[in-house]
């Protein structure tokens, strides 16, 4: 038996402090997860959940991670340690081509020629579909806003870390099948605004406190030049940026695992 699949018994790791404990029992698979935070959510709360990623997981639970292609997953073969059918689908597919994808494809870039960059788009779509029609009643994917609002549908939803306790901005998507939509769980406030001037803030002052004619945007914490949104490069710059906020996780454990337990 592969040892990143192997089934032990759960060690004590920090917990959510969004989620209370003991709920249910699902068997819920997170693609595309190395991070675990999601995985780790519904762990939490008594289900059978697995990561799944051709990497290694970065969460501290190797024994609830599947280090495989979601696809294999998908095409179960016995004897792999983790279940046959799935109540619960979580896909975070890759966004790179599905986000700046119109990008690449006009200009070209020092990375990918035009050809280069029409063929990753179309895998990425395929691989975006190929979890829309996986065999499960009840799935969520989720990207960024990009191509697969008109090359798919539109999403059901766009969420923003700020509804679930986060003072940060990233707009996400969420394509659903069976499952209700993510409710807010507590709007987080911001400090500073941004005007259209470039001038920043406090809040206090109001969204016309600068230039009277212009009502000043919120300026959220990873929009700052310390936040997510200003990371350098680097090699785990997409791992870092991919991360599923705690507060949005700990909302698809409680509502997706608590209205679905059996």
């Amino acid at each position: 038996m592969n040892k990143s699949t192997e089934l032990t018994p759960q060690p004590t790791y920090s917990p959510n402090p969004m989620l209370p404990a003991g709920m249910g029992s699902l068997r819920v698979l997170v693609a595309c997860e190395e991070s675990q935070e999601v995985t780790k959510a519904f762990r939490l709360l008594g289900h059978e959940a697995y990561s799944c990623d051709t990497q290694p997981c970065s969460g501290g639970h190797p024994e609830w991670h599947i280090k495989d292609s979601i696809h294999h997953v998908l095409c179960y073969s016995p004897g792999r340690g983790y279940p046959i059918f799935w109540d619960l689908i979580i896909a975070h597919p890759p966004c790179t081509f599905l986000t700046v994808a119109n990008t690449y494809l006009k200009r070209g870039c020092s990375k990918y020629t035009k050809e280069q960059a029409a063929e990753e788009v179309s895998m990425a779509k395929s691989f975006f579909m190929s979890l829309v029609h996986a065999n499960c009643e009840k799935i969520c994917i989720e990207n960024p806003i990009g191509i697969m609002s008109t090359e798919y549908r539109k999403p059901d939803q766009i969420i923003q870390p700020w509804q679930f306790g986060h003072p940060e901005s990233k707009a996400t998507c969420l394509w659903l099948k069976g499952l209700p939509k993510l409710e807010p769980t507590k709007i987080a406030d911001f400090k500073k605004y941004r005007c259209k001037c470039g001038n920043i803030f406090d809040v206090d002052a109001g969204k016309y406190g600068c230039c009277p004619d212009y009502a000043a945007k919120p300026l959220w914490d990873n929009q700052t030049k310390s936040g997510q949104n200003k990371l350098p490069p680097s090699k785990d710059r997409a791992k870092l940026r991919s991360k599923t906020y705690p507060g949005i996780a700990a909302a698809m454990a409680m509502q997706w695992g608590g209205n679905a337990c059996r």
